[in-house]
């Protein structure tokens, strides 16, 4: 069973915040994987701390996971799910970077946590970084298209915790149609294939 974690916060507040990417990108997924597939409605599971749904893509079964941890302890709720490094191949997880301009987005696999709070905690608790990583972009970019990545600890968070805007909310569902697209081959035809066609 592949397992896809959309990384965020908890609560009201955090919703379409740019730090709650992950989770923005993983409801996507599941409205466009819901409309050829019965997918389960997002129901709370309280040994994981975390809102679970299940569904299958091509023939395979998926569980789609939200941390109910708040980001830094995102770990403990995939921790029950990823016993061994093989089930590790099979996990997908979505996060916001801060290296990355809004709108792009990379896939990769068995690389470190980039400083990402909730990609360490989940690293620290399956005791592997065989996994696969939909690292998406937040930063915003000058006219000429270079990155505008905020510095010092107050210009990041107040970054990281502003809300999108309507055009931004309208780039990320076109960029969730790419990666449910990723996810699908990743899942019928192989990571390689999958990274090689849709890292942009």
């Amino acid at each position: 069973m592949f397992i896809i974690v959309g990384l965020g916060n908890p609560g009201e507040e955090y919703e379409n915040t740019r730090h709650n990417m992950g989770r923005v990108v993983l409801e996507n997924m599941k409205k466009i994987f819901s409309k050829d597939s019965d997918f389960s409605d997002w129901e709370t599971d309280k040994k994981l701390r975390a809102l679970t749904c299940e569904g299958k893509i091509g023939k395979q079964k998926v569980l789609f996971v939200e941390p109910d941890n708040y980001m830094n302890n995102s770990g403990g709720s995939v921790k029950p799910l990823i016993t061994n490094k093989k089930k590790a191949e099979e996990l997908i997880v979505i996060h916001d970077d801060l290296d990355l301009p809004m709108g792009k987005y990379k896939i990769t696999f068995n690389r470190g946590s980039g400083g990402h709070k909730g990609v360490e905690s989940i690293i620290k608790n399956i005791k592997t970084e065989g996994f696969v990583r939909y690292r998406i972009g937040i930063s915003p970019v000058t006219p000429s298209g270079k990155i505008k990545k905020p510095s010092g600890e107050e210009a990041v968070t107040k970054m990281i915790m502003g809300k999108f805007r309507e055009p931004e909310m309208a780039e990320i569902k076109k960029m969730s149609k790419r990666l449910a697209e990723a996810t699908e081959m990743m899942i019928v035809e192989g990571r390689d294939k999958a990274m090689s066609l849709y890292n942009n």
